[in-house]
């Protein structure tokens, strides 16, 4: 288990929100935490601390009055931290290279791959020979439905007919570096992970999977580290004393 930081970027400043209230319309989210600092400010912090592999998203639409902000802000982030960070929020063949050109090691993938409440494999194959599939990482962030996970997209608001299960984590691990998986129902509430999940994805072992949502404790790491046997990485947002939590960055860094 490793630690990947985070930089949730949302209305053009950092943020911690909790994930299943972000809404289009309006630009509207429950806020946990909005920060002082700008996106570039977190990036130094994680190159200072040797963290690789974080992940930088943006919670803006194309369409949102914010969008271009927010995207000056990944931006940043990605200048201040060349080759360190992944980036992911409306990512798509014609701008994915721009991303990987500005410093991005990675860009991750949902919504232009999972298109329609489907799995377009048609835009899977172009987006891995857009940026290759060593710099792709797809993001599998789900919700419960009928006892099920199911993949969400757009923000998280709109439920596919794709079920997270160990077969569809191997077919489509053929094409990718990583996965990113967002447990949404708890995501940004930290108070306690989704295990039932966590133990799922552990049986998937072919390529690295970021667990995140509802870390809260310690407590909260070393049921991540039981459930998902210890090949889980793991991103906490809220919880975090640099988003106005009680988990010491410095402890989680030395994961």
């Amino acid at each position: 288990m490793k630690f990947r930081p985070c930089i949730d970027i949302h209305n053009g400043k950092v943020k911690q929100i909790v994930g299943g209230t972000l809404q289009d319309t309006g630009n509207q989210a429950k806020e946990n935490f909005v920060s002082g600092q700008d996106a570039a400010f977190y990036a130094e912090l994680y190159k200072n601390a040797g963290l690789k592999g974080g992940h930088v998203i943006l919670l803006n639409g194309k369409d949102s009055e914010y969008y271009e902000a927010t995207r000056s802000q990944a931006l940043k982030a990605l200048g201040a931290y060349p080759g360190g960070l992944q980036i992911g929020g409306g990512v798509c063949p014609e701008n994915a290279e721009d991303y990987l050109n500005a410093g991005a090691s990675h860009v991750i993938v949902t919504s232009y791959v999972f298109k329609n409440g489907q799995l377009s494999w048609e835009n899977l194959h172009e987006m891995e020979e857009t940026v290759g599939k060593e710099h792709l990482v797809l993001d599998l962030s789900c919700r419960k439905k009928n006892n099920q996970y199911f993949i969400v997209t757009d923000r998280w608001q709109k439920f596919t007919d794709v079920p997270v299960t160990l077969e569809v984590m191997e077919k489509l691990g053929t094409h990718c570096d990583e996965f990113l998986v967002h447990a949404v129902d708890v995501e940004g509430k930290a108070n306690g992970i989704e295990t039932e999940l966590a133990a799922l994805l552990s049986d998937y072992t072919q390529h690295p999977i970021t667990y995140a949502g509802g870390v809260g404790s310690m407590k909260d790491i070393e049921l991540l580290r039981k459930y998902g046997k210890n090949r889980l990485d793991v991103t906490v947002g809220s919880a975090l004393d640099l988003f106005g939590g009680t988990i010491s960055f410095e402890t989680l860094k030395n994961l």
